[in-house]
């Protein structure tokens, strides 16, 4: 096949750059040719407000791009991962009128949620779910910006009233049951919404003797770091290695036995992961599905998360980790002082958790998944 892959990168690099990377890259091992179709949020900077609200809403420039795009590469599909703000939907509709069709991948809720998260002041909000997001709006739930919230809500009610969402979309890639539930909720069709996750290409780990708590991830409010913060001060004894940086970096400081390692590539990651006891996810939204669990699961990591969302879904209680309320620092500190305890459990849930990633997150069993998708989507 010949796949035309879209992303408009994030400002910071994030977990989406490296899954739409991740996916060329699984498919030209497979033969298939693919061409990528990128903005970045850097050309931003010195935009006029008013362009950019109007590139937003609909991008000209993106239209000229794909139909040139199209009339020379001819791709069967159209392999969406982010338009927001640069690409635009525009693109759905240059693609309808070139009859290739479009797969859109969902890595956040953006399409119901002005901040993506449905999290505010610190605690889930779905009070835009189904609706026009005109409370999101009154509350600058965008960036902390009511105009940018206003440019955002605005296009969600333009491409809803001409049924962009609807009827443009061939398939929507949800990355977990949970979050395909959400998204049904939130209106988009039932018919068209299916289920594939994230992956990993990550070794089987060698034997090795494993230690203390690790955590890996942006350190930011959504993550639940504060929550971290507090139960590791109930934990002295506990030790907790931290790979990241981020705006909640503060809170973690001089709490004993947490130490930082800053951003780490990959192969350190790796490393880290090969040699902790347990991985804390502590995040206080509804994650879509974080790489870095799977990263766990393919390093025979267990997982110490929050039950809410899509998490309760992933980590199995018991089985290849364990789940706390989220946001209750006593609660995380009970299970992470109960893990320390119990090592062997913890080991025994390790290779559970990589038997899980051998059955299901593996690249082969992804390329699979994506390959059904496509299939359909073209023969349709």
């Amino acid at each position: 096949m010949k796949i035309l892959m879209v992303h408009n990168a994030y400002l910071h690099r994030g977990g989406e750059d490296s899954v739409v990377e991740a996916e060329i890259a699984l498919l030209r091992e497979h033969g298939h040719t693919v061409e990528l179709y990128a903005r970045s949020n850097d050309e931003v900077a010195g935009m006029a407000a008013p362009t950019l609200a109007i590139q937003t809403w609909w991008s000209q420039r993106t239209v000229r791009d794909i139909e040139q795009r199209v009339g020379h590469f001819r791709p069967n599909v159209i392999h969406v991962h982010n338009t927001f703000p640069l690409i635009s939907p525009a693109l759905y509709w240059a693609a309808a009128r070139a009859g290739v069709p479009v797969v859109q991948t969902l890595h956040n809720f953006r399409l119901l949620c002005l901040n993506a998260l449905f999290l505010r002041d610190g605690k889930v909000c779905e009070d835009c779910m189904g609706h026009l997001p005109w409370r999101g709006m009154a509350r600058a739930c965008y960036r902390e910006s009511r105009p940018a919230s206003t440019v955002l809500a605005g296009m969600l009610a333009l491409h809803r009233g001409i049924g962009t969402y609807r009827h443009k979309v061939a398939r929507y890639i949800a990355l977990n049951e949970f979050c395909r539930r959400k998204f049904i909720e939130g209106g988009l069709p039932a018919d068209r919404v299916v289920v594939k996750p994230n992956f990993v290409d990550f070794p089987a780990p060698e034997a090795a003797e494993r230690s203390g708590l690790l955590f890996v991830g942006r350190l930011s409010a959504e993550k639940g770091v504060a929550t971290l913060a507090r139960a590791m001060a109930l934990l002295p004894e506990a030790q907790l290695r931290v790979a990241g940086d981020g705006p909640e970096a503060g809170s973690i400081e001089g709490i004993p036995g947490v130490r930082r390692l800053g951003n780490l590539p990959g192969s350190a990651i790796h490393g880290e992961m090969s040699r902790a006891a347990a991985l804390v996810l502590p995040s206080i939204w509804y994650e879509n599905f974080p790489r870095t669990l799977v990263e766990a699961y393919a390093c025979g990591l267990p997982v110490i998360a929050s039950r809410i969302g899509a998490l309760a879904e992933i980590v199995h209680e018991g089985e290849t980790g364990l789940l706390f309320e989220p946001g209750n620092a006593e609660d995380l500190s009970a299970k992470l002082q109960w893990a320390l305890a119990h090592p062997e459990r913890l080991r025994e849930m390790g290779r559970n958790a990589r038997a899980r990633y051998d059955a299901e997150f593996t690249p082969e069993v992804n390329y699979q998944q994506l390959m059904a998708i496509y299939r359909e989507v073209v023969s349709s």
